[in-house]
């Protein structure tokens, strides 16, 4: 700094000291190195995530459906007497009297328990798919709000950091202008403040996105009250510090991002069959393809037998009379099945193709956002070379000729300031490019869930 008061004698003391501590805070490493992490927060937001625990019961749920529909139904028990006679209500008077206790068991159409059974074991298991489908959108969800927040804190302190030389420009050009020493003009301090409102201007936003990031983030990362205290929890905002350092994300098949290969549609495709969205639906045609059989099973005939025990009291004069016992069986006939069965066979077959519709609609939506953000990754990676190679160096040596030029009385103040702006958004382009490719990343890494089974009950 020393070309400053070299310059400009006339120069304040004080702004000599802020340039130097100005320049001391941008050189000064920054000292905290804790914070959230990206998978603590994923990891909180998962265990804090409701809808996981109520697809668990939702499951056990389907689980104890699945046994009960197995089972067959109560007997039905008859008790009566038969053949009283009205004249006397005599037990004794007549042949036929007796008192009777029977019993009735209907038996299921076809092999409707066992489909059912079926059926209802294989909704149940769709909820560990759910749960694995659940969580992986609630990481890319996660990791977008964290890398948000993130964003906005960091663009917050190089903003800051580069606040201080535009303070310090002021001071230049407010102590030449004083002094009248240099080509420094009204103009060129009206400009100089104006930048610094703008900045104030620009922090003022960066500061409501930050908040903003932490309060939707602290929808996830909410733990509900307990019963004891009662109080929420967001931990977002509570004890809540974002690290210093731009977290790594893997990227979890990088051989589908190789450049010399594009992968065509059907590639994509068979990649994406294993998705655990794609298998719970395969499990869902699975189960209303049963509910076609189950259909089916109607256009039989249902059985019902039925066993009774009749006993007859003695005659008047004491002869013995036998009791009676029956058995039989009756049935319906299915006759009439167009307006019923036929109807409802037809009915489960359309609910049958309009999922296998919803599963080609998901797969293709699925293939098609899987390119997007494909392409997307690498244009991000072609800007983020283009900026680490070439673009950032020659906007900083802009910068530097500019302020030489100045300094030198050989450039104009206001180029000065353009080319310090320039730098310092390039800087914020360069690391929202960082940002944006962590975001791509985390999307594309949902794309690569795998399906995995696991007990019924078990939280996944």
């Amino acid at each position: 700094m020393e070309w400053i008061i070299n310059q400009y004698p006339g120069i304040r003391l004080t702004a000599v000291a802020r340039i130097i501590c100005g320049l001391g805070l941008m050189l000064l490493p920054l000292a905290s190195h804790g914070g959230m992490s990206i998978n603590d927060a994923i990891q909180l937001a998962q265990d804090n995530d409701p809808w996981l625990q109520g697809s668990v019961h939702r499951e056990q749920a389907l689980h104890a459906q699945s046994t009960a529909a197995g089972a067959m139904p109560d007997p039905m028990v008859n008790l009566g007497f038969a053949n009283l006679p009205t004249d006397s209500f005599d037990f004794d008077q007549e042949a036929m009297t007796q008192f009777k206790v029977g019993v009735t068991q209907t038996l299921s159409r076809g092999e409707t328990l066992g489909l059912k059974q079926r059926q209802l074991a294989v909704m149940g298991t769709q909820q560990p798919l759910q749960r694995q489908n659940r969580k992986a959108r609630v990481a890319v969800s996660v990791s977008h709000l964290w890398l948000d927040a993130y964003q906005a804190k960091h663009t917050i302190d190089l903003i800051e950091d580069d606040r201080a030389l535009f303070e310090q420009l002021v001071d230049v050009a407010e102590s030449s202008y004083a002094t009248a020493v240099g080509k420094t003009r009204q103009t060129d301090l009206v400009r100089a403040q104006l930048e610094l409102t703008r900045i104030e201007d620009r922090l003022s936003v960066l500061h409501e996105r930050l908040e903003m990031s932490l309060a939707k983030l602290g929808e996830w990362l909410m733990a509900a009250p307990t019963a004891a205290s009662g109080e929420w929890h967001n931990l977002a905002t509570e004890n809540f510090v974002i690290p210093e350092q731009l977290p790594e994300i893997t990227l979890g098949r990088p051989a589908l991002l190789n450049t010399h290969h594009k992968p065509d549609l059907r590639e994509i495709a068979s990649n994406l069959i294993s998705h655990p969205a794609i298998v719970s639906l395969d499990l869902k045609i699975d189960a209303s393809a049963t509910g076609i059989k189950i259909a089916e099973q109607k256009y039989k005939p249902q059985w019902k037998l039925n066993a009774s025990y009749g006993y007859r009291d003695d005659d008047p004069y004491g002869v013995a009379r036998s009791d009676f016992f029956s058995v039989g069986f009756s049935f319906d006939v299915p006759l009439f099945t167009s307006n019923r069965q036929d109807q409802q066979v037809q009915s489960a077959a359309a609910m049958t193709e309009a999922i296998r519709t919803e599963r080609a609609l998901l797969l293709r939506s699925m293939v098609s956002s899987f390119e997007t953000q494909r392409s997307r990754l690498l244009r991000l990676e072609d800007r983020r070379a283009l900026y680490q190679t070439r673009l950032l160096k020659e906007i900083q040596d802009q910068a530097d000729a500019s302020l030489t030029a100045y300094t030198n009385e050989e450039g104009d103040f206001a180029e000065v300031v353009r080319s310090h702006i320039a730098e310092l958004n390039a800087r914020i382009d360069a690391f929202n490019i960082d940002v944006d490719r962590l975001k791509t990343i985390a999307q594309l890494n949902y794309f690569f869930a795998e399906a995995r089974f696991k007990p019924a009950g078990e939280r996944t």
